[in-house]
């Protein structure tokens, strides 16, 4: 079953099952984001709608994109800001928003999935005014290397997506060769623990 297929499935427990990387990841994304300022930003892999509200509250416009119509169709319904917009694209595919001009966009927990990290850094380039930030948050290495996938259990068993391993040089050199210089890089732990392996990083990359 293909990964968009799987996230439409996903949806009908996404927001209701325990779910850290998901929890962690939205901490992440309002800490690593509360210390700079943004007007219109493009929510790459907005999901179930996990951080469009805050988003949406710091900022003037907020476009929420994902492949998934069903994810989506959720965040729809319970999101209420009216300057939150949604589009259904793939970011595997040429990015076209229009005349959407972002000055920050976030792309949360969905690069795993994307084989070529370059073309994704590409187009953010391409997208996002400069001076502008690029918020990335993944699920981390170290944790891959064990074996961690985006899973999720449904009546016929665990459903385990495609994913492909990045490592932290592959964000960081893809951001290099595409304009980008490296704002801040966060390790994010379970219950603050150090002394375990990071579940997340996540990286606050501007635009040249």
């Amino acid at each position: 079953m293909s990964t968009q297929k799987l996230y439409d499935q996903w949806s009908t427990t996404y927001d209701t099952v325990e779910n850290k990387t998901r929890d962690l990841e939205k901490f992440a994304c309002e800490t690593v984001l509360a210390g700079i300022t943004f007007t219109r930003v493009i929510e790459l892999g907005g999901g179930t709608g996990k951080n469009t509200s805050w988003l949406a509250s710091r900022a003037r416009n907020v476009l929420s994109v994902d492949f998934s119509e069903e994810m989506q169709a959720i965040a729809r319904a319970k999101i209420e800001s009216k300057n939150v917009a949604f589009r259904i694209a793939d970011v595997r595919e040429e990015w076209d928003f229009g005349k959407f001009e972002p000055d920050l966009i976030t792309c949360s927990l969905i690069l795993e999935h994307v084989e070529n990290l370059d073309f994704a850094f590409h187009q953010a380039s391409k997208t996002l005014n400069a001076g502008g930030y690029f918020y990335i948050c993944e699920l981390h290495p170290f944790k891959q290397y064990e074996g961690s996938k985006a899973r999720f259990e449904t009546a016929d068993g665990t459903q385990v997506t495609e994913c492909f391993q990045h490592h932290v040089t592959d964000y960081t050199n893809a951001a290099l060769a595409n304009d980008f210089v490296i704002a801040r890089i966060d390790e994010w732990f379970d219950d603050e623990d150090r002394g375990t392996t990071p579940r997340l990083i996540s990286f606050l990359f501007r635009k040249a």
